[in-house]
């Protein structure tokens, strides 16, 4: 429920770790993008697939809103969604991406009402073969999250520890509650939060303002029942590298998804993914 925590930057990571971790393996990954901005989009289809995807009018997770594909140059009337012609592969043989479009929220808030269903609908019909779905959320309430939620079994919460930085947590659990009373029949779980973007030195730990904000974090955390994880994603000019698909020199980036990705992939509720150290 806030922008700028890296939930894009963490979705990209996690899938391409859990590809690797399947390489050897026939398991499957599945992204989505259920952000206008479609940054996890332009993350693991690279610049210039992602171009063509735009330039050929592919479709994307806003047909799969609509629940056709609009006629198109070769067709003479809309047609229905072919759920095997919305994904779009990446560089990892076992890794695909629902992707995004920019005109994704403006078209959903031009449409008379939105089924925040359809992208379990298409999960439960099209991709039970896949061993994990990963959903990059929008930073605010809307369709887009409540699509997230009934699609969904775990919510990974990041937090930048910093002013302002628990803002969007009182939003989320009332969020959460609401969609719970309202689907009762839905077992939906935050399974943590992870400190993103952490810049401070070893030696004074951000100093008096980390701290701070870190003591609201963790007030807030006890209060809603959620766990926080103890590997932190400090912060490195690595990860936007790592987004554009730059391996050449990535710092701690690299290692320090590695290290929570184990932690993640660990817990006692995924254990079953096989995707530990």
């Amino acid at each position: 429920m806030k922008g700028g925590v890296g939930k894009s930057t963490i979705a990209a990571s996690l899938a391409r770790v859990a590809a690797r971790r399947y390489s050897t393996t026939k398991r499957r990954v599945l992204a989505v993008d259920l952000d206008p901005q479609a940054n996890l989009s332009q993350a693991l289809m690279g610049e210039n697939d992602y171009r063509r995807f735009l330039d050929e009018m592919e479709p994307s997770i806003a047909e799969v809103f609509d629940g056709y594909q609009p006629p198109r140059a070769g067709s003479s009337s809309a047609t229905n969604l072919n759920a095997s012609a919305v994904v779009q592969s990446t560089s990892y043989t076992n890794l695909d991406v629902l992707p995004a479009r920019f005109d994704f929220s403006d078209r959903l808030i031009s449409a008379v009402k939105p089924d925040p269903k359809c992208l379990a609908h298409l999960i439960a019909d099209s991709f039970q073969d896949r061993d994990l779905v990963v959903i990059d959320c929008a930073p605010t309430e809307s369709v887009f999250t409540r699509a997230a939620y009934h699609a969904s079994r775990y919510v990974l919460v990041p937090v930048r520890p910093e002013f302002f930085a628990t803002i969007g947590f009182p939003l989320l659990n009332d969020s959460l509650s609401d969609f719970r009373s309202a689907n009762r029949g839905h077992r939906i779980d935050v399974i943590g939060i992870v400190i993103n973007d952490a810049n401070y030195q070893t030696q004074n730990r951000g100093g008096p303002e980390r701290h701070r904000s870190m003591r609201q974090i963790r007030e807030e955390a006890e209060e809603n029942e959620w766990h926080i994880f103890s590997t932190e994603l400090r912060y490195s000019r690595g990860f936007p590298k790592l987004m554009r698909g730059d391996t050449t020199y990535l710092g701690n980036s690299e290692k320090e998804i590695e290290e929570f990705a184990n932690e993640l992939f660990a817990h006692p509720d995924l254990r079953k993914l096989g995707l530990g150290p």
